[in-house]
Order: structure tokens, then sequence, then C-alpha cells
């Protein structure tokens, strides 16, 4: 599990070019064929995958300059730990602008006809995007229903005179897409071509300042100004004592049913255009979820609701046949989510650092009560890394006290007969020797790193999303001592 921001190189953030590909041939050096990405939309609040301006757009801080073979200034020195977000983003849009100017003015008319036949096979949701973000771009900090009225209610005339308005960043922002998933479809063909199947994420939730909603607004939830009336959220949890408030309006799901859920199909159509599994994020929301009052200062005044439940999965099913979904079955899960996912035949997920504390849940993540329908992780993107979680002393975890930790460790101890001098290879270890059918490691942990390498600490609003590989880590040593666990443990044919 990597997410292409993680990678390394020399312009502030990892993109779809030669890293990924180098990032590419240390997976098939170390014998693994599946490889986890985040969310790859444009990103808003907080820098959150998460928390994206699109749920169908790519990201285009992911496009690699030196994939477009384009004259682009020399790069301030930006870290190569982590990155900072807007210090990117001022300095890279400045350059791929600049690139959507030159293909304006000097594209072939191939060229030219390849671009506008994207902008027609995806006009469904390309061209309120690009008005929107054209739009938000005038003022950043507005959200869409801060608006003038006109354009905030999509009127009719108001569309049209801000097309017209804003014809060259409108312009621009297609080309930004169409380069964007020129090099996508190029990177997943380079995996294809190697035996490297690419898993996606598809968040349950979008964010409010999107053009999802903006677009959509029947849709969700919401009053008479655009503000969400209920929002998303999570009750008490590992991560946070007082529950989890993400803050997503919720869907109206008595109307989508009523649409046959057709924006639901639209996202999953998109999807399996990209991945060739999917990440199904917070499963158990769509049987029933935590709706918070807007306004609440903490998710604890939450309740659950019921969710689609079997007919949105039905209608997925009849439109697009057989659907490649992981459940993230995470979470306060009852038997009602749990007969939801064996009905439709999603594979669940068990996260290793979950099996030895004192919920009761903890059995269900030990190994030896696996069954094959699971994708088992030594942790997740919301998780400490591996080493963090063992030598971090639950900093952050507001849940865990220092007797639960102990107590945490004392049975980590025995179940995986470790002193914990090498915790991560003992975590890999004892999913490679487990019946999961699939098995995902965050490269964090496959390189060993500590805290600072986190990617995401819930219920924190800054410094998540920000780590990133350095050059130089994918060694041989580490990819030869995963190919020989996989071999061992018959994950691929031995050599």
């Amino acid at each position: 599990m990597l997410h292409p921001t993680s990678l390394p190189g020399p312009f502030g953030i990892g993109d779809l070019g030669p890293e990924a590909r180098r990032f590419v041939d240390y997976l098939v050096s170390a014998g693994q064929t599946l490889w986890q990405v985040l969310p790859l939309g444009p990103t808003g609040f907080g820098d959150s995958p998460y928390q994206s301006f699109s749920a169908v757009a790519g990201n285009p801080l992911l496009i690699s300059l030196q994939d477009l073979a384009a004259e682009v200034r020399c790069p301030p020195l930006f870290s190569a730990d982590g990155v900072d977000f807007e210090h990117v983003m001022l300095w890279k849009m400045v350059d791929l602008e600049a690139v959507a100017k030159r293909f304006r003015i000097s594209a072939t008319a191939a060229e030219r006809r390849r671009f506008e036949e994207f902008c027609g096979e995806n006009a469904s949701w390309l061209d309120d995007y690009a008005l929107f973000q054209s739009i938000k771009a005038i003022d950043p900090s507005r959200v869409w229903n801060q608006w003038d009225e006109d354009i905030r209610e999509r009127d009719a005339q108001a569309l049209k005179r801000w097309r017209t308005r804003l014809a060259a960043a409108i312009d621009t922002q297609r080309f930004l897409q169409y380069t964007f998933f020129s090099q996508w479809n190029a990177l997943r063909s380079y995996c294809g071509e190697r035996g490297v199947r690419i898993m996606g994420d598809l968040p349950i939730y979008v964010a409010h300042d999107s053009v999802d909603v903006w677009a959509n607004r029947e849709y969700f939830q919401l009053d008479e100004r655009g503000n969400p009336r209920v929002v998303a959220g999570v009750p008490p949890d590992y991560f946070s004592a007082t529950g989890q408030l993400w803050g997503n309006p919720i869907y109206d799901w008595d109307v989508l049913k009523r649409n046959n859920y057709d924006w639901w199909l639209m996202r999953f159509r998109n999807a399996l255009k990209l991945f060739d599994v999917v990440r199904l994020d917070h499963f158990r929301g769509f049987e029933a979820y935590w709706e918070i009052p807007a306004g609440a200062p903490t998710a604890e005044t939450g309740r659950w609701t019921r969710g689609p439940g079997r007919s949105l999965f039905q209608a997925l099913q009849q439109e697009l046949g057989s659907l490649p979904l992981v459940a993230e079955n995470l979470g306060v899960i009852t038997p009602e989510v749990e007969n939801l996912r064996a009905e439709f035949g999603f594979p669940g997920m068990s996260i290793l650092q979950f099996a030895f504390g004192t919920d009761p849940q903890a059995p269900t993540f030990r190994p030896h009560n696996y069954t094959r329908d699971l994708v088992a992780y030594t942790g997740t993107h919301d998780c400490d890394t591996t080493v963090g979680w063992w030598t971090s002393e639950g900093r952050g975890e507001s849940t865990r006290n220092e007797d639960d930790i102990r107590a945490e460790r004392g049975n980590a101890r025995r179940y995986l007969n470790t002193d914990g001098s090498s915790i991560h290879w003992d975590f890999i270890r004892a999913l490679l020797a487990s019946v999961a059918n699939s098995v995902m490691i965050p490269l964090q942990d496959v390189l060993g790193l500590g805290s600072e390498a986190r990617m995401n600490q819930p219920a924190t609003l800054s410094g998540n999303w920000r780590w990133r590989a350095r050059p130089g880590s994918l060694t041989r040593e580490s990819a030869e001592n995963l190919r020989a666990l996989s071999e061992l443990y018959e994950r691929i044919p031995q050599m």
C-alpha cells in the first residue's frame, strides 16, 4: 500500500512518472502483485484524499512533469520526507498551466482530436467539474454555497454566462484531466504488463465543498442554502474517545433509490475503468450510518440510521455485473453488516494491529481465526506504522491507556513469539502465513519505519497525508526478504 503522493522525486510530491514505474519494478522484484492506492481526486480541506473536490476527477498534482517532456522550471529545494501541499501547489500549477496554454496554441490535429474525444466521452462529469474549479479559483476560500445566488442555484443562464467568461480556465481544467488520465492509463498498462494489479479506494462520502454536491443537491440532505442538515462520522472508537466528526454531508438515499442510484452507478463505472479491484470505504455505512446533527461539536451526539443496504448493490450488479470490491468492514460491525457483505461475496478486511488489545472484537483480527475471504493488513493508512505502534507509547491514541498498551504488547509478544526487535517483519510473516487470500502491507512497514512515517491520524485536522519515501529506500534487501517470505508461504511460485 502506497499512495502516489508518497513516491520520491524532485518536484515536492510523488507523481505518476518515472518513480511510479520504479516502484512497480520494485513490487515485481519482491514478488508482489497488488498495489493499493488511496483516492486519487483533487484534494481540498486538510489535503485529505477523502475530502476531494470531485469523486471522479484526478488530482493534477499527480501529473508527471517529466513525462510531459515539456520545458519546466528548475524546482525549489522541496523536502524529501514530506509533501508541503501549499508550496507544491503554488509552484507546480504554474508549470501545468503553462503546458496547457502551449497545448491550446500548438497541439497537432491528432493531439487535439484525442483531447476532444476525451472531453466528449467524459462530458457527464467533466463539464461541471471544469466549471466548478474555474469559479472556485477566483476565491478558493469560498464554499460553493457562498457563491452568488444564480450560479449557486445553477440557473441555466448563469451557467452559460460563466462558461463563456471562464472559457480559457475551463479548457485548462479539461486539459489537466486529459493529461492525468492519459498518464494514469499508461501507468496501469505498465502494471498490467508486469502482472501487478491496482486496488483503488472509493470513499463512501464526498466533501461538501465539491462539484458532486453543487451539481447534485437533490441527492444530499441539505437546507435551502445548501448547508448540510446532518453530517457523517463514527461513534467513539479505537482512534478517538469522542468519535470521529468527518463533517461530510449525508445522502438522501430515498431520492437516490428513486433514480435507480444513477449517481452511484456513475461513480462505480468510472472507478472500474481505473482499477482492477476497489476497496469500498466504510462499508458498514451502507447498512447503517452514524448521523450527526450539523453543528455538533463532536460525534458523540449522533445516531445510527438505516442505509440503502442490499438495494444499492443489487442495482450496481444488475448494471455492472460482478463487482471486484473489498469491503472495509471495520468499526462497530453488526451481524447485519456481515450478512450484507456475505450476500454479495465481498471480501472483508482484518488489521493485525487490532488483534492484541482489550476490544471484544480483537480475537477476530488474530490470524488463527481468519477465513479465506479476507484482505489482511498489518495496519492501514489510518494506523500508526507497525514499528510506531510498538514503540510510541500510544501517543495520540486517546482510547488506550498505559496499562492497555503494556497488556497489548505482552499479548503480541506471546502470540508472535517475538522480542519485538523486528516487529514489522513479525507482523508481515504472521499475515503471509495465514489463510487470508490477500495480504496488504503499507510500504512503511516493509521499510520498518516509525511514527514519523505515519500517513494519517484520525480525528486530527492537520499534518496528515504528507509522508514520502526517501530516494533509495526501496532496497534490494527488503525486496528479497519480502519475496522469500511470499515464496515460503506459497503466495508466489518458488523460483
